[in-house]
């Protein structure tokens, strides 16, 4: 069996920093307890990435991961660890004023995001927010724009896009009053692909030509994407490491299952499926929420599976 990687493959720069800022808060506080310095509970409010091994590794160093629903009431001796995928302004604030110690580690992208949707919604802007409606970044992005309309694809954000426009129409507002064209923009989650952001993005401008569609897929996304594309044209079957709850990961089997190929996710070697045997050349990918250990550990795996 042959394994031939994507170019461009694994950790990201925004997951990178996160893990880095977790590992280091994390290992602090405990070298601080072994010395006898006062306790602090490292914890993250939601997972800290969607990587399984990444967040054993945190819990093994006393790591916890919180619940906004079910918040300590004094948190004064708690470090709080913003996830990649950033949070609701308002669960942070909740947090400061419990007194827990605030530790941001929003991916640069996302936090970017997050504040043009607060200023457009401060301009008046009638937002569309391209996402998956229960993912940690939509969530937080829609903390900025309460108002947004959040839309899963091409098909929904055309039928928001046209509920929208009968609405304000019947309501004789803005959009129809003379007084000018409505603010219409469109912010997507990071993780989407270009070419799905583009089709929500026409499918809302078939009702708001002047709908203003703001550049927020990640570079390190698309790069992954396009890596995978190439590369499925070399392979006869795929193998996509990452963890499941990664939208990432998952969009990359998808691409890979979309040209033709053959694909599996696999959030360790275990995952590896048996019918793989079947394919002589494989195509290795991996999510960016994905360490090197990982990733090297499939490959192993895939090259003793002869």
């Amino acid at each position: 069996m042959k394994v031939i990687r994507a170019s461009v493959l694994g950790y990201c720069m925004g997951v990178r920093r996160a893990v880095d800022i977790a590992y280091r808060e994390s290992r602090a506080a405990a070298e601080s307890l072994s010395s006898g310095g006062l306790p602090r509970q490292v914890c993250t409010l939601g997972p800290l990435i969607h990587n399984p091994q990444v967040l054993e590794d945190l819990g093994a160093l006393g790591a916890r991961v919180l619940d906004e629903a079910s918040l300590p009431d004094a948190m004064e001796n708690h470090i709080i660890l913003i996830r990649a995928h950033g949070v609701r302004p308002q669960a942070e604030a909740a947090l400061i004023a419990r007194g827990a110690r605030i530790v941001d580690a929003t991916c640069p992208k996302v936090k970017a995001n997050q504040m043009k949707a607060r200023q457009l919604s401060r301009e008046g802007y009638q937002i569309f927010l391209a996402g998956e409606r229960r993912h940690g970044e939509i969530i937080g992005i829609q903390g900025y724009a309460p108002s947004c309309v959040i839309v899963a694809g091409p098909g929904e954000a055309e039928q928001a896009a046209a509920r929208l426009r009968a609405g304000w129409e019947a309501a004789k507002n803005a959009f129809s009053s003379g007084k000018g064209p409505a603010k219409i923009a469109l912010i997507g989650q990071t993780t989407l692909s270009a070419e799905e952001y583009r089709a929500i993005g026409e499918g809302i401008g078939k009702y708001f030509p002047q709908v203003e569609r703001i550049n927020t897929i990640c570079q390190a996304t698309a790069e992954r994407q396009e890596a995978l594309a190439a590369l499925c044209g070399q392979v006869a079957a795929v193998v996509v490491a990452g963890g499941r709850e990664s939208a990432n990961t998952r969009r990359l089997r998808d691409i890979a299952e979309g040209r033709g190929k053959a694909a599996w996710l696999a959030e360790s070697p275990e995952d590896i499926p048996p019918e793989i045997r079947a394919y002589r050349v494989i195509g290795l990918s991996a999510g960016a929420s994905t360490p090197s250990r990982i990733i090297d550990a499939i490959e192993e795996r895939l090259l003793r599976m002869e």
